[in-house]
């Protein structure tokens, strides 16, 4: 979150939700910068017992204004109620799990205030993801750019999480996914009413996303070691929902994070 808190909108006194909250450690960081509320949704029982037992270790300085509940990230509306949440945020490696990014749009713009909710994204560039990691001395375009119909399925031995240094082997080694293209994804934002107010690229990323290729520039981030100047590793998104009478607004600078505020429209 250290990389977000200079981009996030003031979250002071709002109600947030937090999609694919996973084991709630970002959810906590949410509320620990003033917001009211936050509720974070997961499709995973085994992560949300997780950031249950963080709420409340956590009491008292973060944890008591956090809720979890468990769904698909596109019943969130009918989970979480329609147009009630100031921001909704999205961080590093949710959108992949999403085959339908325009469904998506919907889910985020039905959860926003009318009038000025905000949606606040950070998530790995669309062209980093569609690079394998086969060579570490070529960067080759392997897998989809644009969302497809059918997903890119992958079987890795580990992830992120370091089972094997605890002696322990993954037994689900499948992993399904999905990229969204850039245009896609802003798209989809635009065409649910949103105005886009923020859009940034970024050459570094919090994970080694190539192995061998990436080299450390401090804070926890990595970038292309060979193809600096080139490089586009991270996208940050912010979004606004605006009223009626306000849907002139133009593309501001934008981060690959995302952010986006809601667009009233006739049908909301």
């Amino acid at each position: 979150m250290k990389f977000d808190v200079p981009r996030l909108p003031s979250l002071t006194d709002k109600k947030v939700v937090h999609l694919q909250c996973h084991i709630g450690t970002d959810t906590l960081s949410l509320s620990r910068l003033g917001a009211s509320h936050v509720a974070g949704l997961d499709l995973s029982p085994a992560s949300l017992l997780e950031a249950r037992k963080l709420a409340s270790a956590t009491a008292g300085s973060g944890g008591e204004k956090l809720a979890f509940v468990e769904g698909d990230v596109y019943a969130a509306p009918e989970l979480l109620g329609r147009g009630q949440w100031d921001v909704v945020f999205t961080g590093i490696g949710a959108l992949g799990w999403l085959p339908d990014i325009k469904r998506w749009a919907e889910t985020v713009c039905a959860l926003l205030r009318p009038g000025g909710g905000e949606l606040f994204i950070r998530e790995g560039h669309p062209v980093l993801l569609a690079v394998g990691d086969t060579d570490p001395s070529k960067l080759v375009v392997e897998y989809p750019y644009f969302e497809t119909a059918e997903p890119i399925v992958s079987e890795e031995p580990s992830t992120y999480v370091r089972l094997e240094m605890e002696g322990k082997t993954f037994e689900a080694r499948k992993t399904v996914e999905w990229n969204h293209g850039l245009g896609e994804i802003v798209g989809a934002l635009l065409g649910v009413g949103m105005r886009v107010t923020m859009l940034e690229e970024h050459r570094s990323v919090p994970w080694n996303a190539l192995p061998g290729q990436m080299v450390s520039v401090g804070d926890g981030e990595l970038l292309l070691q060979r193809w600096r100047s080139v490089g586009v590793a991270l996208l940050t998104h912010d979004c606004r929902r605006v009223g009626a009478g306000d849907r002139e607004g133009s593309i501001a600078a934008v981060v690959y994070s995302t952010g986006c505020q809601r667009i009233k429209m006739g049908g909301y």
